[in-house]
């Protein structure tokens, strides 16, 4: 048995472990956190004071001036929105700061709590290994025997102590590490929000400079530039909006009015949903179309190529419940598109929003709750597609918007998974959320 030094050492161990974890180091001081939540919260507030403003300005009749009002509102608001999010990011990044200091102290702490296990153990299994025998035939006195044994009870009482350390130190910083994550996600939310923000206010600015460039007495300049705008939001709502699962395109009002339709009922952000929707499409372009030829093996033939494929849909989960809904819908299972399958995996999506058979039931008596209606809901009918659509993004996490829940719900709609599982599902979120952005600023906010 080693020196009773060690048991010193690991006692006051045992006394370090089980004090308070301090953490002194901070990006800011007390006074100057506080002065920045002042700040904040100042900002804050005037950023509902201008959205309030900008509540009244459209209230009023359209004009010349009062365009120029409401341009001016929504500049200012948009303005207060980006210093707002700026000063959060601030704050966002002095708890990120801290919270990272906090974890490499846990870890740390962790690790050396481990070793000092292994070294207890090593302890304990030495003085296991010694039999009575050898104690005996040893030129250790009775006394000496003894002290042995309650350095042993000790090092047991140690390891107990420092067990019941560790577990708690490992849990510690797992909640610190997922409120680092926590903390990270609203940051790049907030950078996001600004950036597009930014576009928003470059848009607006260039608006009003238009109308303050018209005289005021010169109506018929006026008028001709709201004809204009009239013409561009007619042509945005009546050029045609591609939808996946062989279903014929619809106009983008249309397509428009669902996405409105689904935010009211999901919170679902429409250009989010609109986005969704177009890579799906793209993806059905992609991949083609299938018609199931064999409802026992699940085999099935491209539309377009007339390529056999022997996993078109999973005959045991899939070809039933599409059966079924064929059969509700009176048409025919076997010309019926879905789509084909990709290099894994089986094909079977259906519709707009490309669900399979089976998840498609999961959703049928929501999406007919959403829309007052009974009975089964049609996947290839666009306005049910985008209710399922937006359900399904709700439960998977985007119904409260941001840039890191929305890419990630994207993803995994996609493939299941986040968007860190790969790089191929994190190219899909990406996709679709600089497809959200075109169609926000292209499209919505010009209508």
């Amino acid at each position: 048995m080693k020196s009773g030094n060690n048991l010193y050492r690991i006692t006051f161990f045992v006394f370090l472990a089980l004090s308070p974890l301090f953490v002194s180091a901070q990006t800011l001081t007390s006074d100057e956190r506080a002065q920045l939540e002042a700040q904040l919260a100042q900002v804050q507030a005037q950023e509902a004071q201008a959205q309030s403003d900008l509540t009244a300005a459209r209230s009023k009749s359209s004009s010349l001036q009062n365009d120029i009002n409401v341009l001016t509102a929504k500049i200012k608001a948009e303005q207060l929105d980006i210093q707002a999010k700026n000063l959060l990011i601030k704050t966002l990044g002095d708890n990120i700061s801290s919270t990272q200091i906090q974890i490499n102290n846990l870890d740390s702490q962790i690790t050396m709590t481990k070793d000092d296990i292994s070294g207890i153990l090593r302890q304990i299994q030495q003085s296991d290994s010694t039999n009575t025998f050898e104690i005996l035939l040893s030129d250790k006195t009775l006394s000496q025997f003894f002290d042995d044994v309650i350095k042993l009870e000790s090092l047991q009482q140690s390891i107990s102590a420092l067990t019941t350390q560790l577990s708690a130190d490992e849990a510690s910083s797992i909640a610190a590490k997922n409120n680092l994550v926590t903390r990270q996600n609203s940051t790049i939310d907030a950078r996001y929000n600004v950036q597009q923000t930014q576009k928003a206010v470059q848009a607006n600015q260039a608006q009003q400079k238009q109308l303050l460039s018209i005289s005021k007495n010169n109506e018929k300049a006026y008028s001709a530039l709201v004809a204009a705008k009239k013409k561009e939001a007619d042509a945005i709502n009546a050029k045609l909006f591609a939808l996946a699962g062989g279903s014929n395109p619809i106009k983008f009002g249309q397509a428009y009015q669902y996405a409105l339709a689904a935010q009211s009922k999901t919170g679902i952000d429409p250009a989010f949903l609109l986005a969704i929707m177009t890579q799906e499409s793209n993806l059905g372009t992609n991949q083609g179309t299938c018609y199931l030829t064999n409802t026992l093996t699940g085999a099935g033939v491209s539309v377009k190529s007339g390529r056999v494929f022997s996993n078109v849909m999973s005959p045991t989960r899939d070809v039933p419940p599409f059966l079924n809904i064929a059969k509700y819908l009176n048409v025919d299972p076997l010309k019926t598109v879905v789509s084909c399958p990709q290099s894994v995996g089986w094909g079977g999506a259906m519709g707009p929003a490309q669900f399979i058979p089976s998840t498609w039931m999961l959703f049928t008596d929501r999406v007919a709750s959403a829309l007052g209606f009974t009975g089964l809901a049609n996947p290839w009918n666009p306005q049910h597609a985008f209710m399922a659509s937006a359900l399904y993004l709700s439960d998977l996490g985007a119904a409260n918007g941001g840039y890191t829940a929305e890419s990630n719900a994207a993803c995994k709609y996609y493939s299941g998974s986040s968007c860190s599982k790969s790089a191929l599902i994190k190219s899909y979120g990406t996709s679709v959320m600089a497809l959200a952005s075109t169609i926000q600023t292209t499209e919505i906010d010009k209508l």
